[in-house]
């Protein structure tokens, strides 16, 4: 379709004569584009002349829509001279083309500054390749293979973004790849490519007979006040890495390589990436960006009462900085986690929060209508003279003019309706950014007030910035616990989970942004005192409750072990990363995943025995994700895995998937040597010293505290001979081992192994047998007729060491957990059974004639309670089960996981249960043996 059957609208022409002198200059053309060529002329003077000026060019150029392109081809061969003149004219048509396309409706926004965002991005190009290749010829550039001598431009703002205005100046960041360069020429390098920078940026942004192409800002680089204006990537990383700050991160949202060395540009944003997108939701940015924009409107003397008259649209009251703000900001406090949110320009970046779930999606196109209303008037403004200003005209007759360019005649109307749109903007984004004062606190008790007034003292709140934010969310946080069930006990917990805090204004920032954390956090200390210990320690979970899954089915091992896996990889892969980086990523994603099971739990979503799973998955996604991670970093260092590589096998709970919140983790490291005798790689080991190092390697992994705490404790007490025996065993010792010395005992452990990870190139393979080892030991030992009499001494021995003083003891004694779990692994035993749960291996014992179904359903009964209530214990608290510590919220949960009714009635049950199991069990034991088991 042609360019006069697309107009849908035209201004409405101010000045007759200078309509009438436009139209007349084109007869020829179709009398749509006549009057489109009126109101334009008889609005804008500026425009007027450009028609006037190309009135020979515009005829044919109506036919075509890639202008950029066409009124800059062949410009690459220009010298630098000639490239002045012919970007000054290709600007102009540009321009003309642009305005008639935008003031008669046939070109939307985007595409209205896309084409002006082509063509600074051509310009800068092409002036950038000019000079540099100038520079070269003169000998002061050194020669390197690297494109436009490894200099690049960075596109900023609106042109990064491609949303220019229409007579906007361009920001531009220019930095160079000293990489590209010997050490020795890189003084020469940088003083060629800073002359190459500022005669590019006088190509473009100066003044002469023939205009201008585009005015030229440079200052948003690094410490532009004492850095030349072009500096080394190096030099630039460097300066964000140890003094970047918000409002240059907020910045590159929207950079773009546009000109020069592209790949050096992408790779630098790369690198960069770490500094604009931070791992953790930063929602300390809003404080950041309220600060700016209060700073801005301050300096520009904005503030006071909104009136469309001279009213800055872009940096006003509801104007348009107020939007992009609003969505820059959002975009910081979460891109960090998730890419999808990443957009350059402000409408994608509005959909892309909307559809995140960050922002409602009324809001986002509430906002977007408004943004597209404003740049359309922004445009009409800068129309009338090619003036860079966003300020509306302060009197009637020019706000006039801007109301008849968009084809309106009653101005009055339109000042109302602008200024509804202004407020609204206003309405909209300020809520977000400058919450209202602090609401007052509720009537506190002497006491509560005696705990309040110490919180000023802890390091949470020693900087100002966070005393401000938490005085905002204080008396929310008060309220919440006065209306909690127990509210004396929630603020004591809260108190604790404060103390042990080492940071607040994050956190502090985070519950301003999302009261419903506030009832979570309130939730947990009045219930939880272990998890919220747990959260004192790792605040930073808090991140994943707004990450938007935080109650998505569980995923399992599958699905955690590949989320895992990306994030390692992530880590490892991106600029400063690596192992150690690895190591915290693996820690901060556990943790989170740790304490989602715990909120689960906690609010009844899931109960002991689902948990119970759900920490078993998680440790072993993170095992089978992180053990190759690390042979991969020994192998650096001693080559790959000798021979057929290594597995290692959960024992105890993991084995059996039964962990609870303060689980570790029992583990055997077997590994197969095939024969091979030492590893090839630049520090040759021999085969054992090799996997026994590597084993150490992976329990510090797991257990050695980082920045980001520690992921596990590990126990390799259960591997052949004990403390004494080798960290990691061959998989013909272990088999001969468990064949001709190991003890019954370890016989029993053995009813629980799982392969949970594994490394090598046959490792597979290796697995596959080992669990195949596992089952003919236990079928050949099993009919050991010395199974029950050892175990017998095994119980007399524990229950002397260890006799439960605690009358909560789930665990420890007869008829508990653990006497339970030893006749289950028994059974397993003495069936040949592959059953690794202990219910599951109690049926095993049943099927086997070894217990009778009454007796399987008593123990199995019993189990579960017990389980439930040891499960439960370990969430409420790290300590012993103490119900004045956990206190009645506490008390109130342990209740509802158990079905009793009150503590006495708890009580009572444990002691029936685990009397009847502890009878039932001792009734299957042969008559003890003199002396303990060895």
């Amino acid at each position: 379709m042609d360019f006069a059957a697309r107009i849908t609208r035209h201004p409405l022409p101010l000045d007759p004569a200078r309509a009438q002198a436009a139209a007349a200059l084109f007869a020829g053309l179709p009398q749509p584009v006549r009057d489109l060529v009126a109101g334009v002329a008889g609005t804008s003077p500026y425009l007027a002349g450009l028609l006037e000026r190309e009135a020979d060019w515009l005829p044919g150029a109506l036919d075509h829509e890639d202008v950029v392109a066409r009124e800059t081809a062949g410009f690459d061969e220009l010298d630098a001279a000639d490239l002045g003149i012919a970007l000054r004219r290709a600007k102009r048509r540009v321009a003309l083309y642009a305005a008639l396309a935008d003031l008669g409706g046939v070109w939307p926004l985007e595409k209205v500054t896309g084409a002006l965002s082509d063509l600074a991005d051509r310009a800068t190009d092409l002036a950038l390749r000019a000079h540099v290749a100038h520079e070269a010829r003169r000998g002061k550039l050194p020669a390197t293979d690297a494109d436009a001598g490894g200099i690049f431009a960075l596109a900023m703002g609106k042109g990064g973004a491609r949303e220019l205005n229409y007579s906007s100046d361009i920001d531009l960041i220019v930095l160079y790849d000293d990489d590209a360069y010997a050490p020795d020429d890189q003084f020469e390098a940088r003083a060629a490519l800073i002359r190459a920078t500022r005669k590019m940026a006088a190509t473009l942004s100066d003044v002469t007979g023939h205009g201008y192409v585009f005015r030229t800002d440079l200052r948003l680089r690094p410490d532009a006040a004492v850095t030349p204006v072009c500096i080394s990537i190096s030099a630039a990383l460097a300066y964000y890495e140890a003094e970047g700050r918000t409002w240059e991160r907020a910045a590159y949202i929207k950079a773009r390589p546009c000109a020069g060395d592209i790949a050096a540009g992408q790779r630098f944003l790369r690198e960069l990436r770490p500094f604009v997108w931070r791992k953790h939701l930063d929602f300390a940015a809003i404080q950041d960006a309220h600060d700016m924009r209060l700073r801005i409107r301050e300096h520009k003397g904005l503030g006071g009462r909104l009136e469309v008259a001279g009213h800055d649209l872009k940096l006003g009251r509801g104007g348009i900085r107020e939007i992009e703000f609003f969505t820059q900001t959002r975009q910081l406090i979460a891109g960090g986690r998730d890419p999808d949110l990443r957009m350059r320009d402000t409408v994608g970046g509005l959909a892309a929060l909307a559809a995140k779930g960050w922002i409602p999606p009324e809001v986002a196109a509430e906002l977007t209508a408004h943004y597209r209303a404003h740049r359309d008037i922004e445009h009409r403004i800068q129309m009338v003279n090619d003036a860079q200003t966003h300020a509306l005209p302060k009197d009637r007759d020019g706000l006039a003019v801007i109301a008849a360019m968009m084809g309106e005649g009653d101005v009055e109307g339109w000042c109302e309706r602008l200024k509804a749109r202004l407020e609204r903007v206003h309405e909209l984004t300020e809520s977000f950014f400058a919450p209202g004062e602090a609401a007052e606190r509720p009537d506190l008790s002497d006491d509560a007030r005696a705990i309040i007034d110490r919180w000023q003292s802890y390091p949470a709140l020693r900087s100002q910035r966070a005393q401000q934010i938490f005085k905002r969310v204080e008396p929310e946080l008060l309220s919440r616990m006065a209306r909690a069930g127990h509210p004396d006990e929630t603020l004591a917990r809260f108190d604790a989970f404060l103390a042990g805090l080492p940071a607040g204004v994050q956190l502090f920032s985070l519950f301003e942004a999302n009261p419903q954390l506030i009832e979570l956090i309130v939730d947990i200390c009045g219930t939880a005192p272990g998890l919220a210990a747990y959260l004192a320690r790792h605040s930073a979970v808090l991140d994943a409750v707004l990450g938007g899954s935080f109650f998505a089915p569980w995923p399992g091992v599958p699905g955690l072990g590949a989320a895992l896996s990306a994030a390692l990889a992530s880590a490892l892969n991106a600029p400063g990363g690596g192992y150690e980086r690895a190591l915290d990523a693996a820690r901060r994603w556990a943790h989170e995943w740790h304490f989602r099971i715990g909120v689960h739990h906690l609010r009844g979503l899931i109960d002991a025995d689902e948990a119970a799973l759900q920490y078993a998955d998680l440790a072993e996604a993170s095992l089978a994700a992180l053990f190759p991670v690390t042979a991969a970093d020994f192998a650096r260092r001693h080559g790959p895995p000798p021979g057929r590589g290594a597995v290692v096998l959960g024992m105890g709970s993991l084995g059996a998937r039964l962990l609870n919140a303060g689980s570790d983790l029992d583990l055997i490291v077997i590994y197969d040597a095939a024969g091979v005798d030492a590893s090839e790689g630049p520090r040759v080991l021999a085969t054992r010293a090799y996997y026994a190092r590597l084993t150490q390697a992976m329990i510090t992994a797991l257990s050695a505290p980082t920045a980001e705490g520690r992921l596990y404790e590990v126990d390799m007490r259960l591997r052949p001979s004990g403390r004494q025996g080798p960290v990691a065993t061959s998989v013909q010792s272990f088999e001969n081992y468990q064949m001709t010395e190991a003890w019954t005992w370890e016989h029993l452990a053995l009813t629980r192994a799982r392969v949970v990870a594994r490394v090598g190139t046959a490792a597979e393979a290796l697995a596959g047998e080992v669990e195949a080892l596992r089952g003919s030991v236990l079928r050949e030992r099993g009919g050991d007729p010395r199974v029950m009499p050892d175990l017998a001494r095994m119980r007399e021995k524990i229950f002397a060491a260890r006799q439960p003083a605690d009358p909560y003891e789930a665990k420890l004694g007869p008829g508990r957990l653990q006497d339970i779990d030893l006749l289950a692994q028994s059974c397993a035993l003495r069936a040949g059974d592959a059953a690794r749960g202990t219910l599951a291996q109690l049926r095993a014992g049943r099927r086997a004639g070894l217990l009778g179904a009454a007796e399987t359903e008593e123990l199995a009964s019993a189990q579960r309670f017990l389980w439930r209530l040891h499960a439960s214990g370990r969430l409420l608290t790290e300590g012993r089960l103490d119900p004045e510590e956990i206190g009645l919220g506490g008390q109130e949960f342990l209740l509802r996981e158990t079905g009793c009714a009150d503590l006495p009635q708890l009580l009572e049950r444990l002691a029936e249960r685990t009397t009847r199991a502890g009878t039932l069990i001792a009734s299957f034991m042969p008559p003890s043996a003199v002396g303990a088991a060895d």
